[in-house]
């Protein structure tokens, strides 16, 4: 494909480039970490917040709604408090 010859193709790429940054920038802020343990809640941190832009949920929002109520919460039904399941 040739975005010369076909006008429907985008000349650049940025809306993939803005999609990865949030790694990029993660991957920088893993070496401070503390351990491979923090490193991989800070990943799951960076996954649900990435996954309430994209479902277009208030990232502070869910996370508040989440600690009210997951001491109640059956361990069986976590799924249930993801950002694109949990309705605040």
């Amino acid at each position: 494909m040739n975005y010369l010859k076909d006008g429907s193709l985008e000349i650049d790429n940025n809306f993939a480039e803005n999609a990865i940054r949030p790694i990029a920038l993660g991957r920088k802020n893993y070496l401070f970490a503390g351990s491979a343990r923090g490193a991989e809640r800070a990943a799951m941190f960076y996954s649900f917040f990435g996954t309430c832009k994209k479902n277009e949920v208030n990232p502070f929002e869910w996370l508040k709604k989440v600690l009210e109520v997951i001491p109640q919460h059956k361990v069986n039904r976590l799924d249930e408090l993801l950002p694109q399941n949990l309705k605040i």
